[in-house]
């Protein structure tokens, strides 16, 4: 049963990684479909509200409760998972991190307003 814990934690983080590059990219996807770029803005909005908020992301919290599941404290399993890990969360300073979170919010809004004008 450990194993698949285990296997749903890597999972999961896969999923992080995803929706990360989902909120980073999605603009780029969303060209000539409307509800796809109404998701992407809720999306965008949503990253932004809970990395620059107080709470946890709901991806990480399940991503460790998986882990003790699976008796593991850490990601000592392969590198695929070490590395995907770190890649997810970058030990940078916390400022940076809002800061790319805003950047990220202000050039995917500046795609859709540029869409919006061109299309009036």
């Amino acid at each position: 049963m450990a194993t698949l814990y285990f296997v749903l934690a890597a999972a999961t983080l896969v999923l992080h990684f995803v929706w990360i590059l989902w909120v980073v990219f999605g603009a780029l996807l969303t060209r000539g479909r409307r509800v796809l770029s109404w998701i992407h803005v809720g999306s965008v909005l949503y990253g932004a509200v809970i990395e620059a908020g107080p709470w946890p992301c709901p991806l990480t919290l399940l991503e460790q409760r998986l882990l003790v599941k699976a008796g593991r404290a850490s990601y000592e399993g392969s590198f695929l998972v070490h590395y995907l890990e770190r890649l997810v969360y970058p030990d940078i300073q916390p400022e940076w991190l809002l800061w790319g979170a805003g950047a990220v919010c202000v050039a995917n809004l500046a795609v859709y307003a540029r869409r919006f004008r061109r299309t009036r």
